[in-house]
């Protein structure tokens, strides 16, 4: 997604960005306090109009009213005037740092920039969510509606924290009424299948997809006119036991308006989209006890040196797969305020060696690890693709590999410590996939991670795409950095024309 800057060079446009991300951050930290207008007035001595002026973005207060503010709202001056910011707001300066407003023809209107953000700011909570499905509908040049669903359902998460409390409330008192925790740690695919069919009266046929062929990508069918679930012959046993707690999430919550297939093969509604997020956390929750894990996770943080069988040894214990896993990492929001975080998972198509990232999540903010919209080789210095490649040539069977690297954004400097899990193909073969979780390496991150800065872990320079890297003499490099020689040609002609025309 390019910046802001990028489209409006001359420097009334970055003027108007801080403008406006200053009169954001002023209103909200006024709203918190609950003061109004006069409330501000009497505590900085500045106008009325003036103070109203700053909000709407069409003022910047001189040095002098700029710490008459931070005083009054109780923050520096420096947090008042960074262009960072909140958790809340923080769709807002993506969009305008994007390039969607600059698209819409506004000035045909005689609208004004700073007159789209005040609307949207007077209700921020409400309108972020759908503020960033645009902004990543605009990012992947897709208007088909399962994008635009999918986009608004991230945008839900991450409005969130991918964080929900009356969903971990159900799936705790689920389990507490079935003993599901008493046994130990691991929640048994038995014991599910048991309760769908006694409960919510299932037939589940573990071989029903076998007879199939077309549906071999697959992992679940329900047929609700039978009360039937079919399932993929293929899948290992922590995929049956989340294909099965995602049915009692179904059933437990009530969630009528539901896809029948494990894979959004049509997606016709956000309501469907939606419910089936909302089945698949219930079941993480429910396989996955929270207090549980939130003490393992406090053990796991707490270590001096990172363990490489951490990661996998933790599957084991609660026998999930890696997407299970690293969904149960939503807890650092909630006990380590670590809140800079991205989630990815790539399938390496081995049939055509390709690597394809099919899902991501971002926490806080859109960070720069990302999905692409163009069809380019992504970067191969991932830690994830890194398993895949060593997976794909390995004579070893085994189902998991791990791995962990202090990756280092080539464009920016922003580092982010990544954990990745490689697993084989299941239910199709042909593909093994991997899943990261990138944390930012912010000063709570460091906090709470006693061996972020352990000498054992890799530390790697990373980017996007090969097309679109600068970076010199790479040997994983799997294409040449096209995107990158046509923006220096671009630079040249436009340099060329300037002096040519120049008086």
């Amino acid at each position: 997604m390019h910046s802001f800057a990028y489209f409006c060079t001359h420097n009334m446009a970055k003027k108007l960005q801080d403008r406006i991300i200053l009169g954001l951050k002023v209103r909200q930290y006024r709203q918190e306090l609950g003061w109004n207008f006069e409330d501000l007035h009497r505590q900085t001595g500045i106008s009325i109009s003036y103070l109203n002026e700053i909000e709407k973005g069409k003022k910047y207060p001189q040095t002098e009213n700029l710490q008459k503010l931070s005083d009054a709202l109780g923050i520096s001056p420096e947090q008042l005037a960074s262009p960072e910011l909140t958790h809340q707001l923080a769709p807002l300066g993506d969009l305008l740092k994007s390039n969607f407003l600059n698209e819409l023809p506004l000035d045909l209107f005689g609208i004004e920039l700073q007159q789209v953000v005040e609307i949207i700011a007077r209700a921020p909570d409400r309108v972020n969510a759908f503020i960033s499905a645009l902004l990543e509908i605009a990012r992947l040049y897709a208007l088909r509606n399962e994008n635009f669903f999918l986009a608004a359902l991230r945008a839900y998460q991450e409005l969130h924290l991918n964080y929900f409390e009356d969903l971990e409330t159900a799936a705790e008192t689920f389990a507490r009424k079935h003993q599901l925790l008493e046994s130990g740690s691991a929640v048994q695919e038995e014991r599910l299948a048991d309760l769908l069919r006694e409960e919510y009266d299932y037939r589940i046929d573990e071989k029903g997809l076998a007879k199939y062929p077309e549906l071999v990508g697959l992992r679940a069918l329900y047929q609700p006119h039978k009360r039937r679930l079919l399932l993929s012959p293929h899948l290992n046993a922590r995929q049956r036991a989340f294909q099965l707690a995602k049915e009692l999430g179904f059933q437990v919550l009530n969630l009528k308006e539901r896809p029948l297939s494990s894979s959004l093969v049509r997606v016709e509604s956000f309501e469907k989209v939606l419910n089936n997020f909302k089945a698949g956390y219930f079941a993480v929750a429910l396989l996955v006890n929270r207090d549980a894990f939130a003490r393992d996770l406090q053990f796991f943080l707490g270590q001096h040196k990172w363990n490489p069988n951490a990661l996998t040894d933790l599957m084991s214990k609660y026998a999930v797969s890696p997407e299970v896993l690293f969904q149960r990492f939503n807890l650092l929001t909630r006990h380590y305020n670590v809140q800079k975080t991205f989630f990815l998972r790539v399938v390496h198509r081995l049939e055509r060696d390709a690597f394809d990232l099919d899902k991501e999540l971002h926490l806080n903010r859109r960070h720069q690890p990302h999905a692409s919209g163009f069809q380019e080789h992504y970067c191969r210095r991932w830690v994830g693709i890194r398993l895949l490649q060593n997976m794909a040539k390995s004579a070893d069977n085994s189902l998991y590999s791990a791995g962990v690297q202090r990756a280092v954004f080539y464009d920016t400097g922003e580092e982010y410590l990544c954990f990745a899990v490689a697993k084989t193909g299941s239910p199709a073969p042909a593909h093994n996939s991997s899943v990261t979780l990138g944390i930012q390496l912010d000063a709570e991150a460091k906090a709470a991670i006693r061996f972020w800065n352990d000498p054992a872990i890799p530390k790697i320079t990373v980017n996007v795409t090969c097309q679109r890297c600068a970076l010199a003499d790479c040997s994983e490099r799997a294409a040449p950095p096209t995107a990158v020689e046509r923006r220096e040609q671009r630079r040249k002609v436009a340099d060329l024309i300037k002096k040519l025309t120049e008086k």
